[in-house]
């Protein structure tokens, strides 16, 4: 569905960078089911959200990742509260091109991180569209053998030994960042726990992931990687604790 990167992108446009409550009416389907932790249920909370974004609101898109019927957007929230937020946004488009459901989530943006790269920076446009399976089942391998059941001993069979680029502010470049970096959290008492993958949102040589697990708390994880030769090459997350309680009953995930 081509289609639904077309939808998203215009009602997104429309809503958030136009901040055009009407657009609901246009874009939003009627039985719009909301997973966010910052929005009710419902097509009438997201006009109240978008009527009441301030003046100096404002959405930094970065990339954007179409797999289906869904939409994954990964860019900066500006305006939302005292500092910018790292967002993850994924949208699901029904047969009618009408917004469906939405996940998302957000974390705040760090300006000094451990790689010298921001959260959002790198590659952001799908050059190698025919390799979108083969990383789909990639990235969905790596993630239930080292992830979900925790295999550090076939790491490299999945990520470059040569080159890692990571965006994730707290751990720097490269493997020996990353050992590092959990090191740290394990001594933290925030080790990296994934019990459930929810989601494969995969074109090109981009894979996002939406994870349930522990990092201390019970967390979402948001994981997308860049692939490049049959490794994963880059990596750029968004870690956000489970709230409580949430403002429906549709849960995060």
């Amino acid at each position: 569905m081509n289609d639904a990167r077309t939808t998203v992108l215009t009602a997104a446009g429309e809503l958030f960078g136009q901040k055009d409550p009407s657009a609901v009416d246009r874009w939003v389907a009627a039985g719009y089911t909301q997973h966010s932790a910052l929005a009710a249920d419902g097509p009438e909370a997201l006009r109240r959200l978008v009527a009441g974004l301030p003046e100096g609101f404002r959405y930094e898109g970065a990339r954007v990742i179409a797999d289906g019927d869904l939409v994954a957007l990964h860019g900066t929230y500006h305006g939302f509260g005292p500092d910018p937020l790292v967002a993850f946004d994924v949208f699901r488009v029904d047969a009618d091109g009408k917004l469906a459901e939405h996940w998302d989530a957000l974390t705040p943006l760090v300006a000094d991180t451990a790689s010298g790269r921001s959260q959002t920076d790198g590659p952001t446009e799908v050059t190698a569209p025919g390799e979108t399976e083969a990383n789909r089942v990639l990235v969905a391998e790596f993630a239930q053998k080292v992830l979900v059941g925790a295999d550090y001993s076939v790491l490299t069979d999945y990520i470059s030994t040569e080159m890692y680029h990571q965006h994730n502010p707290e751990a720097a470049d490269g493997l020996d960042g990353f050992g590092a970096a959990a090191a740290k959290w394990a001594e933290q008492g925030k080790n990296l726990v994934y019990k459930t993958v929810h989601k494969v949102i995969a074109e090109g040589e981009f894979v996002l992931l939406q994870s349930e697990g522990e990092f201390g708390v019970p967390v979402a994880y948001y994981d997308l990687f860049r692939v490049q030769g049959g490794r994963i090459v880059e990596h750029w997350d968004v870690i956000t604790p489970v709230p409580a309680e949430l403002p429906h009953d549709n849960g995060l995930f």
